[in-house]
């Protein structure tokens, strides 16, 4: 059993932007303490683009267990929720094998949501989500926005126009619920066990390092298939298979590549554009983890 101060239970959860490190060291952390790496990223929970979206190899694989990579179908939904719902279990269970739960990635919400609970939200019926993405499509966002309003001023007014996702989410809660998605935040967070002690450590190597890995990782991504990957992933948009609106679509590099792919662009400029993407993801993930988690050990790399 893995236990801190007042004989709580230990969570380590390893956190910072793409490119950062943060596999390595939670791989390097897993061998120490036998633990287990539990996934904490939006994008590797799905499967179908696992090298685009930077999930572990095989080898990494085999030297410590993994929990949930490539876990759900891209037409599948997982929000922060959805996430939390799954991963308590999963932390019990690995406390209860006498293992340590390390919970890694870049997703800051996800985190938040299992360190600070969540108010309970209602489960939101697909049909009804695809049609309020359908309907955000079909308006443009400034339409969208004054749709909202009209039905719901009190979300509306928190949401700049261009908050494309966040206002989805409203109008999808309020579709399914016929409540504001204010009056489902009003009620009480649902906390963590109050014996979990979480350990939280932020990796934000210096800005020329980081800009560095996203530029020679997506080189190594390059060299490594990720081509055949995306053509293929997009083959299957095609066929019906994955609707084109999912997740995974929104993965570093992918609209790039497949433009590319299409002959739209040359390769050079998709790599670049997939370069740049990177590094301004990366920029806006440490903002949000310099903000938002104040409290956590930073390891700042030199």
């Amino acid at each position: 059993m893995h236990n801190g101060k007042d004989n709580k239970q230990i969570i380590h959860i390893i956190a910072g932007p793409t490119a950062s490190g943060k596999s390595a060291r939670a791989i390097n952390l897993a061998e120490t303490l036998d633990g287990v790496i539990i996934n904490c990223d939006s994008m590797q929970i799905y499967d179908g683009l696992q090298t685009l979206t930077a999930q572990p190899s095989t080898k990494d694989l085999e030297r410590v267990p993994h929990l949930l990579y490539s876990h759900f179908h891209p037409n599948d939904t997982c929000s922060a929720g959805n996430w939390r719902e799954i991963v308590e279990p999963i932390i019990h269970d690995v406390l209860k094998q006498g293992k340590a739960p390390i919970i890694v990635g870049g997703s800051g919400l996800y985190i938040r949501a299992l360190t600070d609970g969540l108010s309970p939200m209602p489960d939101v019926p697909q049909d009804i989500r695809d049609a309020a993405v359908k309907k955000q499509e079909e308006l443009g966002n400034p339409a969208f926005h004054a749709e909202l309003e009209k039905r719901d001023p009190v979300m509306a007014g928190r949401f700049h126009p261009f908050h494309t996702a966040r206002l989805i989410r409203a109008w999808e809660v309020l579709e399914a619920t016929g409540k504001s998605l204010s009056e489902w935040q009003k009620l009480a967070r649902l906390a963590p066990p109050a014996d979990w002690d979480f350990n939280i450590e932020v990796i934000i190597p210096e800005r020329t390092v980081q800009h560095q890995r996203c530029n020679d990782r997506f080189l190594w991504m390059m060299d490594n298939g990720i081509l055949d990957e995306v053509e293929e992933f997009s083959k299957r948009i095609e066929s019906g298979e994955i609707r084109d609106n999912v997740a995974l679509v929104k993965s570093l590099g992918y609209r790039p590549l497949l433009s590319y792919i299409k002959g739209e662009i040359s390769k050079d400029d998709a790599i670049t554009q997939s370069q740049a993407r990177t590094r301004q993801y990366a920029k806006q993930q440490v903002t949000w983890f310099r903000n938002q988690l104040l409290n956590a050990k930073k390891n700042t790399e030199d």
